[in-house]
């Protein structure tokens, strides 16, 4: 009998990729996948393996101020009684949610009509979107071992990995191969929404003082917001720098396993997807945020010598510059990098996630 699936989450790629993994999977196995989501996902939708996409109304909580705070709430509760009617429609077997304020509509829908729920934690500390869901969902995956829970929620946490997306398995096929001494150096670089305008503020002049017959090496593929596009690709003309810039690579996993070095932010499926391909990486984990959810990721690839985190305040030119430049002249060390970072990889992670959420469904059986 064919089964449902809702999946729901954030709309950004952080979110989303994971998602996209299980709904492929879920496909393969002979189930109908349907997707909620927010207006953001727009440019990942015509990929994503659904039936349909439904947008839900959602918003962030940001600060304290009463108005806004108001105009939050109605957002949310607007969305859930979207994500409801959605719900009582579909009848699915089960919802699954990967994180972000957009994923609590269909969340709390799902415990308000009965539906059996999965929860997926990406990162090493919990999001405040997903504390306020765990307790009224069924079972919590996780990506890594989380410690600090209530006895309650630890007794539903199932470690399942970070589900890449099937692109990231096909180009984990190919195998690292260090730079050749004066050879072609690739550098990639990204960091999505939070990080893009500070690498584009912080890698041309860091590349500006190197050496001219180390800069001459570079070959930069650099993601960059779309009014820094122009700017940054005029900076590397100027330094006689080959360079490709451009605000979205539809091709990232390929991007990444042909790099030589990945200097990047350090969210959870970056740094997932950096252990599957195996590839030595800079992470600069996005500073300010309250639950320091990416120096956490982070962590997981230094402890085992798979990158080398640097906190943005610390991050210069002057100092990227060094870090580039030691890099390019060892090779030997890169290529550790990259099999220690395979080592922690957990390229089954989507199986196990779709074992779980199909568990979840059998074992409910008919709702009332």
């Amino acid at each position: 009998m064919n089964k449902t699936v809702l999946l729901t989450a954030g709309g950004t790629g952080g979110h989303l990729f994971p998602a996209q993994a299980l709904a492929s999977e879920l496909n393969r196995r002979g189930w109908t996948v349907e997707l909620a989501t927010d207006e953001r996902a727009d440019k990942y939708g015509t990929a994503f393996p659904a039936r349909n996409v439904h947008i839900i109304a959602s918003e962030t909580i940001r600060g304290r101020n009463p108005i806004t705070l108001a105009k939050t709430a109605f957002s949310l509760l607007k969305g859930t009684w979207q994500a409801r009617s959605v719900i009582k429609s579909l009848k699915p077997d089960v919802v699954a949610g990967f994180g972000g304020y957009p994923t609590f509509p269909p969340m709390f829908a799902a415990r308000m009509t009965g539906t059996p729920s999965v929860l997926h934690e990406a990162n090493g500390v919990m999001g405040r979107a997903n504390k306020l869901l765990a307790k009224g969902v069924t079972a919590i995956a996780t990506s890594v071992p989380i410690d600090d829970l209530s006895g309650e929620l630890a007794g539903k946490l199932v470690e399942t990995g970070n589900p890449v997306r099937d692109a990231v398995l096909d180009a984990a096929e190919l195998a690292y191969e260090p730079p050749q001494t004066g050879g072609d150096f690739k550098l990639l670089i990204f960091g999505g929404s939070q990080g893009a305008r500070f690498f584009s503020d912080l890698v041309p002049p860091a590349v500006e003082k190197l050496p001219e017959d180390v800069r001459s090496r570079l070959k930069i593929v650099q993601q960059c917001r779309p009014e820094d596009v122009e700017r940054v690709q005029e900076a590397y003309q100027a330094l006689g720098v080959e360079a490709e810039c451009a605000p979205f690579f539809q091709d990232m996993p390929q991007r990444i396993a042909q790099a030589h070095l990945v200097i990047c932010r350090s969210g959870a499926s970056s740094v997932s997807e950096l252990s599957v391909l195996g590839r030595p990486a800079i992470l600069v984990p996005l500073p300010g945020a309250i639950d320091q959810d990416q120096a956490a990721n982070a962590k997981v690839l230094e402890k085992v010598g798979g990158a080398w985190p640097i906190r943005q305040v610390d991050l210069h030119p002057e100092r990227l510059t060094k870090e580039i430049n030691r890099f390019m002249a060892s090779p030997e060390m890169l290529k550790d990098a990259a099999e220690n970072a395979r080592s922690v990889a957990k390229p089954d992670a989507v199986k196990r996630l779709a074992d779980l959420v199909e568990q979840v469904a059998n074992k409910q059986g008919e709702r009332p």
